[in-house]
C-alpha cells in the first residue's frame, strides 16, 4: 500500500488553491490536509500538526513564501508554485522540492511530485543492530557507521549531517526518515532539527542536552517524550 504524503496548500489566490487540490485529488500519494491564503494561519498549523509537503506561493501579505520555508521544520517539503521565475534560484538553494511557474499545467506538476517518492527511496536506510552505511559525496561512495559511534544528528533541510567522535558525515535523507530508521531505544528527537544518541548525553540543564563538548537545544514539542525516555533508561533518578 502506498503511503499518503499529507499536504498543505498556502496561496492567497483562492483559484490557485482550487487549481492544486484538483491536481492533489489526481495522484493516489498525496493527501490536502488543509488549505490557506493567510501564510501566518499555516504556519501555526505547520507547528502543531504533521505536514509531510506545501505547496506554496511566494508573494503573499504579511510574509513571503521564502520567508515561511525558512520558519517551518526542515523535515517537511517544500513544492513553489508563482508567477515570477526570479526566485528559483533561491528556492532550490533553500532545499525546495521544485518550482512550477503559474499557470501550472498538470503534467509539470506531476513531475514534481512524483520528486517526492524519488527522494523518499533515495532517504531509505537499511539499519542492522550494530550499523549502517550512508552514501557521500561520490555517486557510488559509501561510508560504515556504528551506532554507537554516533554523537547526534542535525537535520539539514534535504540532508543530514551525522556527528560521531572525530568526524561529521553528511547525507542525503530527511530527519524525519532518518529517525524512522534508527532503533528507538538508542536514539531519541529532542528539537526539529536534532536527534541525540541518549546513551551519550552528559548534562541536561533546562533548555540544553549536552554530548561531549556539544550543546543541543530542547524543544518545548519534545520535552515530554524526551524526558520519560530518559527516565526508561535511568540517566536521571527522582
Amino acid at each position: 500500500m502506498t503511503s499518503l504524503h499529507k499536504c498543505i496548500i498556502v496561496d492567497d489566490e483562492p483559484p490557485a488553491i482550487r487549481l492544486m487540490e484538483k491536481f492533489i485529488e489526481k495522484v493516489n500519494f498525496l493527501t490536502v490536509e488543509e488549505t490557506f491564503t493567510n501564510p501566518l494561519k499555516a504556519l501555526q498549523y505547520v507547528e502543531a500538526n504533521q505536514v509531510d509537503v506545501i505547496f506554496l506561493d511566494i508573494q503573499m501579505p504579511e510574509i513571503s513564501g521564502i520567508q515561511l520555508s525558512k520558519l517551518i521544520s526542515q523535515d517537511i517539503k517544500v513544492i513553489f508554485t508563482t508567477a515570477y521565475s526570479q526566485f528559483a534560484l533561491e528556492s532550490y538553494d533553500m532545499g525546495a522540492v521544485d518550482y512550477l511557474l503559474k499557470p501550472v499545467s498538470f503534467d509539470r506538476f506531476y513531475k514534481a511530485v512524483m520528486k517526492l517518492q524519488e527522494s523518499k527511496m533515495t532517504d531509505a536506510i537499511t539499519v542492522t543492530e550494530e550499523y549502517f552505511f550512508v552514501k557521500t559525496d561520490g555517486k557510488n561512495k559509501f561510508v560504515k557507521i556504528f551506532l554507537k559511534d554516533i554523537l547526534f544528528v542535525e537535520g539539514l533541510k534535504n540532508y543530514v549531517s551525522i556527528q560521531l567522535k572525530d568526524e561529521k558525515i553528511i547525507t542525503y535523507s530527511s530527519l524525519k526518515s532518518f529517525y524512522e530508521s534508527l532503533p528507538s531505544q538508542g536514539f531519541i528527537q529532542v528539537h526539529k532539527s536534532f536527534i541525540a544518541s541518549i546513551k551519550n548525553i552528559s548534562k541536561i540543564d533546562n533548555d540544553l542536552i549536552w554530548i561531549d563538548e556539544h550543546e543541543l537545544p530542547l524543544g518545548n514539542t519534545y520535552k515530554k517524550a524526551f524526558f520519560e525516555k530518559i527516565m526508561e533508561n535511568q540517566l536521571l533518578k527522582s
